[in-house]
């Protein structure tokens, strides 16, 4: 069941994957034909603890901050779900959820108790709340246009992109792979004919 009875689809992947631009053209596609469309950002570009270590070099990226990313990656959807047809997410929880068994230590206080409860929360929520997750595998250049929110994972592209996935797949959630190698706009023709396969959005 959508959120609300609006459709929801996440465009998924490592960082550097072009989710983010899938993201605003597929929603551009929609608006155009006249659906009832929105879309998030990323959200960790609105987190406090992301921005104080990525943007002021302080603290690290602990337990809170991952947790902080996480609750963001739940609520931000369910308020944008809110009065449309159509939702186009960047990312899932599943995405915070791959990362973090990454780059924090299970070793640490309340670490690994806190990773097993957000993989149960992904298990229990998002074959609920999502119709159909896009993954991206293509691998863009991380350092384009200066971005320091991916300076914190530069070395971690191919281990989190495998990751990602199996977070991803482990959910149950629908689940389709992009083709990589395609550009933008064939990016949007091939994730349209996966929506309208599936009669996603419902006319």
């Amino acid at each position: 069941m959508p959120i609300r009875d609006c459709t929801v689809i996440a465009i998924e992947g490592t960082q550097a994957a072009g989710k983010t631009t899938l993201v605003h053209a597929l929603t551009a596609h929609y608006r155009e034909r006249a659906v009832n469309v929105t879309c998030t950002g990323e959200p960790a570009r609105t987190s406090p603890f992301m921005e104080a270590v990525v943007l002021h070099g302080q603290g690290t990226f602990d337990l809170a901050a991952e947790l902080d990313l996480f609750a963001l990656h739940l609520t931000t959807p369910l308020r944008a779900a809110r009065n449309h047809r159509l939702l186009i997410t960047d990312k899932t929880p599943a995405n915070v959820l791959a990362l973090a068994r990454l780059i924090l230590d299970p070793n640490e206080p309340g670490v690994a108790a806190t990773l097993t409860a957000m993989e149960a929360l992904c298990a229990a929520w998002m074959p609920t709340a999502y119709d159909l997750v896009v993954h991206c595998r293509d691998r863009f250049d991380q350092r384009a246009g200066g971005d320091r929110f991916r300076d914190k994972v530069l070395t971690l592209q191919e281990q989190a992109d495998h990751a990602v996935l199996d977070a991803c797949t482990a959910t149950g959630v629908p689940l389709v792979e992009l083709p990589t190698g395609l550009d933008t706009s064939q990016r949007v023709e091939w994730t349209v004919q996966q929506l309208t396969l599936r009669a996603l959005p419902p006319r």
